[in-house]
């Protein structure tokens, strides 16, 4: 079994990628030092004794304070940084991630003791950072269709507006974006706690995919009704499939890569330019039944700096992208829904580049080889 790099912790890989060697003194080794110190200088005060004619007990009371000094100085050097990481996990557990272990540098191990502390104290900081995040998106995107909801019942309750088709349609509206966001937190939540199994088979791709755009469009057409791709309302965009060769078959969790492809697609259509065209690809992998899927459009496209970013929870992008034609913004929760799919097959997604608008490239490994 070969020893690649990417296997070795982060902590451990050198600039190679393989496992550093770090020229390390261990504790053991320092307190060995100090015994073996400790034993040539009082051997060497007592060879000074017998030819100097010096009485031992003078000898050994001298070795004995120079000895503790010296046990002193080390003890103090391994107590003080353990003391300040006792006080660093002390502020950890009552909440403050701000603090950060002195001395991380160090060779020996309590340099990997802090390292770990500060590394754990990072990753504490940046979970309660998108705790807090969570809580007011969600707080926020929850607020927007129960306030419009509660100004169009207000609205027929007081008499404002009649009870019609359209103003129902309206409530209709924000009733199911709010189904939505619901929906697609149970998905997260479902991520978060593992409890998703994956029901993969080989399927055809070619009628697979054309089932999904005729969706999508069926959804457009109808303005009101929504299929798990979201609700969007835009009737002039072209979509058009590409697959080769047509006969392709892949293997895949068919409901998994419909969140995907259906969160990928009405996130083309809704930042397309009007009469734009949104372009749905699919080739054959390098393994068997693999997949690999991509989804162009010609909007403005996702700027270089932000591509890391697109798919985190609640990342809605730049000013620029929200605001193409028929697009309210989204929750921010598709593509997030997407990747988690894609990682549960054991692939990956992202941006790739194009001349124009954005292209996502997504790809599943099928039957993958064994490992070597």
């Amino acid at each position: 079994m070969s020893r690649r790099g990417p296997g070795w912790p982060r902590e451990l890989r050198g600039p190679d990628g393989g496992p550093r060697r770090r020229i390390a003194i261990s504790i053991k080794t320092k307190l060995g030092a100090l015994v073996v110190g400790a034993v040539l200088l009082t051997s060497c005060l007592a060879l000074v004794a017998i030819r100097t004619s010096t009485e031992f007990r003078y000898i050994t009371i001298f070795a004995m304070i120079a000895t503790l000094l010296i046990t002193q100085f080390v003890a103090q050097s391994l107590t003080a940084p353990l003391d300040e990481m006792t006080t660093v996990a002390g502020t950890i557990s009552r909440g403050d991630f701000t603090r950060r272990v002195r001395g991380a540098d160090r060779r020996d191990e309590l340099g990997d003791l802090a390292s770990t502390i500060n590394r754990m104290a990072d990753d504490l900081e940046a979970v309660d950072r998108h705790r807090k995040e969570l809580v007011a998106n969600v707080s926020h995107e929850l607020r927007t269709p129960i306030a419009a909801l509660r100004a169009v019942l207000e609205n027929v309750v007081d008499g404002v507006s009649e009870a019609d088709p359209e103003t129902m349609r309206s409530a209709l509206k924000q009733t199911e974006r709010l189904g939505r966001l619901v929906e697609t937190l149970l998905d997260l939540s479902r991520l978060d706690n593992g409890v998703v199994a994956l029901r993969a088979g080989r399927f055809e791709v070619w009628p697979y995919l054309s089932g999904i755009l005729r969706e999508a469009n069926l959804a457009a057409s109808q303005r009101g009704l929504s299929s798990t791709s979201g609700l969007h309302n835009r009737t002039d965009v072209h979509l058009h499939l590409d697959v080769s060769p047509p006969e392709l078959v892949a293997h895949a969790d068919v409901e998994r890569l419909h969140q995907v492809m259906a969160n990928l697609i009405d996130n083309a259509v809704k930042h397309s330019p009007p009469h734009g065209r949104v372009t749905v690809r699919a080739r054959r992998g390098p393994y068997p039944d693999s997949l690999e899927l991509e989804v162009e459009d010609e909007g403005p496209g996702i700027p270089e700096s932000e591509r890391h970013k697109v798919f985190e929870r609640f990342n809605r992008g730049t000013a620029t992208r929200r605001q193409g034609p028929g697009s309210d913004g989204g929750t921010g929760l598709g593509l997030a829904i997407a990747r988690w799919a894609v990682d549960l097959h054991g692939g990956g997604i992202g941006v790739a580049e194009s001349s124009r608008g954005c292209r996502i490239r997504v790809t599943l490994p099928g039957s993958l080889p064994p490992r070597d």
